[in-house]
Order: C-alpha cells, then structure tokens, then sequence
C-alpha cells in the first residue's frame, strides 16, 4: 500500500529526520514539543483552540526534551515547549532561543509495584525514596534519551549522592519514544520509575503500578516556551510565534484552557498554569 503524505506530514516528517531548514515557507507555526503533553491532549488542544480564535495554524513535532531543542537548533522550527531547565537555559544563552516563558506545570511522581518490595510508599522525601531503592537494589526504569523527564531523573539521583547502576538500574532502550511506552514497560516489569502524573493518570486503569512517593517539592515539573531566536534563523515565523505565546500565557485563553483540561475525565486537572500573566491576576 502507498503511503499518501500531505504537505504538512512531509514537514513534520523531515524536521522528525532532522533534516535542517525543513520548515522553509510552510504557511503555519511549527513547534518541537516534549512528548508527555502530546500524549496527555494538551498540546492538541490548545493548537486547535488558537487556531479557531486566531486561523493562525500551529504543528507540532514530539521529541524528548534534548532532541527537541535539538531540532530547534537547525532553525527547523518556531518556538519549542520543552520542560528541562538546564538544557532550556543552555539554548537560551547560546543564543538559539530568545527568552524562557513560563507556561505550566505538573509534577513527577514515583510509581511501583502495589506490594512496594522496597517499602517507599508514603515516604515524603523522593530523594530518600530513591536511596532506599538503591540500598535494595531494587529495579528502576530509567528513559535514558536526555529528554525532560529523564533529565529530573538524573537531577533526583544526583541529589542523593548515589549512582545508580545495573544490574538493578535498567535503561530502556525505547525509552525516546515517550513516556507512555516507558511506563508500559515498567508495568511489564513490575519496576519502579518516575514519571509525570498526567501520563500516570492517562494509563491508571491499564496497568497495575501505584503512586507510591508524591509531592515532594523537588518532583515539580514545570513546562516551557520558547521563541527560536529570528536573529540566528531569519525565515522564523517569530511575530506568528510570539502571538502564540501571548495567546498562550493569556490568563483568559490558553492559561483558562490549562486550568480546566483533564478535569472531567480524570476529576482533576492534568496541568496547572504557570504563566507570569496567570500568577500576576490570580495572588
């Protein structure tokens, strides 16, 4: 059978291969995006929304978050929503993208094995809750890709003085292809992982793992925009972008849209808005 690949498609597919400069005269916003929120429905919906507001048509390619500013380097895209603060300010001050946005955020959670065979369920602190798998050697599910959730993941670890290693720490080897599939295969394995609550949420009734560790400052996930910078890539669509942006951090629009997603299915929200604009009407 021929596979039939629209304009659109064929742009997606080559700023997905890398290929530079791919986005040319598209006639629509195109942003790199980190895979979590396209898989809960967010990212989706607010394009569409904006779209119906504005007719301005926004597109989105999913990556982990170090492969997405990655494809934003090439100048392939407009803006990127990415949620790794390191790389974020990395690529800001090599001058590839303009400014960091706040757009949202939701959190991190630890998940296991309902029998919990290293105990941590309850436990406040995440970091003290991954030295106890440590100590037990109990096996954990690591993405591996450099993507957001991986690099919070390294940053936890990090914190804990620990190096986690094999037998016990397993990469696993499709882990850039989201978090979603990574969860899956840790329910497979009956291991431990930390992932985002919204994909959690998404899969809660699929698979058998539990929230065992929650809350803990340190597993707060916030998410970014940013502007690929016009003075490193002239042919951005950046006036386009900003509008987005705007729209985007608007308390009345996007912010309004954050707020509410996921709380009718799932009776409570999947994000949270983050914007300055937001927090500005809403001490």
């Amino acid at each position: 059978m021929k596979l039939l690949l629209t304009g659109v498609a064929l742009v997606l597919l080559a700023v997905a291969l890398g290929a530079p400069q791919a986005r040319a005269d598209q006639g629509f916003l195109l942003m790199a995006s980190t895979i979590g929120p396209i898989d809960a429905g967010i990212v989706p919906a607010l394009e569409e929304a904006f779209e119906k507001e504005t007719g301005i048509r926004v597109r989105h390619v999913g990556a982990g978050t170090g492969e997405a500013l990655q494809i934003a380097k090439k100048g392939s895209v407009d803006l990127a929503l990415v949620h790794a603060k390191s790389l974020e300010e990395a690529f800001v001050k090599e001058g590839f993208g303009t400014e960091r946005v706040p757009l949202m955020y939701n959190d991190f959670v630890i998940v296991g094995p309902v029998d919990d065979p290293a105990g941590i369920k309850g436990m406040k602190s995440a970091k003290d809750a991954l030295k106890q798998l440590a100590s037990c050697q109990a096996l954990f599910v690591s993405r591996g890709d450099k993507s957001g959730t991986h690099v919070a993941e390294l940053e936890l670890w990090k914190g804990t003085g620990v190096t986690p290693a094999s037998p016990w720490y397993t990469v696993y080897e499709k882990g850039n292809e989201g978090n979603v599939p990574t969860l899956r295969y840790t329910d497979q394995r009956q291991a431990y992982t930390v992932i985002d609550r919204a994909t959690y949420l998404s899969l809660r009734d699929a698979i058998k793992l539990v929230v065992l560790v929650e809350g803990d400052e340190v597993l707060l996930n916030r998410i970014s925009l940013i502007p690929v910078s016009p003075k490193k890539f002239p042919a951005v669509h950046h006036a386009e972008a900003l509008q987005f942006v705007a729209w985007l951090t608007d308390p009345a629009k996007g912010q309004r849209i954050i707020a509410e997603f996921g709380r009718e299915k799932y009776g409570a929200p999947l994000f949270f808005p983050d914007s300055r604009q937001w927090h500005a009407t809403h001490r």
